[in-house]
C-alpha cells in the first residue's frame, strides 16, 4: 500500500471552542498514539485528510515539525449531516510490525437463479503488516446454490494476511427466493384475464 504525505502541525488549543476554530480554517483536529509515547495533538489540512480517508486502513506520512511518523486513521469522527471530517485518531505504526484491520469483503459471480445472495459481513478482522495492509478479500459466489453459506475460514485472504475474525462467523449465505402466495398469484392473473376477454369480445363484434 502507498503511502499518503499530510503536513502536520502541532496543536496547543484545545476544547470546543479552539475545535471549531481549526475547522473554520477547513483543517482537522487529530491525535497520533501508540508505542507508549505521550498523545501527539496535532491539525491537518481538512481536504487532503478527507480524500485520504477515501481509501480503506490508508497509510499516513504524517511531517512536519517535530513529526515524522507512519500512522494509521482508527477513529473518524464526522458530521452527521455535512459529512466533513470533525477530528481523527491515527495510530502510530513502524514497517514491519503486525496491525489488526478491517479489510473489505465484496463479491463476484452470479448466485443459483433459485438462490438470492445473503452477504452477512462487509468487512472482516485481518492481521497483516502495517506497510502491507490488503486492500480487500473477494468472495466468488457463482453457481452457489440454496443453502451454501460461505464461512470466514473459507476466505482466500491475500498473502501475508491472516484471519483475525471467528472462522465460523458466515460472511455469505445464499437463500431461497420468496415464494409467490397463491392470493397475489391470483390478483396478478384477473387482470391479464379480464384483457384477453375484452380482446376476444371485441374480435366478435368486428
Amino acid at each position: 500500500m502507498s503511502e499518503v504525505r499530510i503536513a502536520a502541525e502541532p496543536r496547543t488549543a484545545f476544547g470546543k471552542g479552539a475545535a471549531r476554530k481549526i475547522r473554520r480554517a477547513d483543517k482537522v483536529p487529530a491525535v497520533l498514539y501508540g508505542h507508549g509515547i505521550d498523545p501527539k495533538h496535532l491539525t491537518l489540512p481538512g481536504h487532503e485528510v478527507l480524500l485520504a480517508l477515501r481509501t480503506p486502513n490508508v497509510l499516513i506520512r504524517l511531517h512536519g515539525e517535530g513529526v515524522d511518523e507512519l500512522a494509521l486513521p482508527k477513529g473518524v469522527q464526522r458530521d452527521p449531516i455535512k459529512g466533513f471530517v470533525e477530528h481523527v485518531d491515527l495510530l502510530l505504526v513502524k514497517r514491519g510490525e503486525k496491525v489488526t484491520v478491517e479489510i473489505p469483503v465484496t463479491t463476484v459471480g452470479d448466485v443459483h437463479p433459485d438462490g438470492l445472495l445473503d452477504q452477512q459481513l462487509v468487512q472482516v478482522a485481518v492481521e497483516a503488516e502495517a506497510t502491507h495492509i490488503p486492500t480487500g478479500v473477494e468472495v466468488d459466489v457463482e453457481g452457489l446454490e440454496v443453502g451454501t453459506a460461505v464461512t470466514a475460514a473459507q476466505l482466500q485472504l491475500p498473502q501475508g494476511a491472516t484471519l483475525v475474525a471467528d472462522p465460523e462467523t458466515v460472511i455469505v449465505q445464499i437463500i431461497a427466493k420468496p415464494v409467490e402466495a397463491p392470493e397475489e398469484a391470483e390478483a396478478a392473473e384477473a387482470p391479464a384475464a379480464e384483457a384477453a376477454e375484452g380482446e376476444t369480445a371485441e374480435a366478435a363484434a368486428e
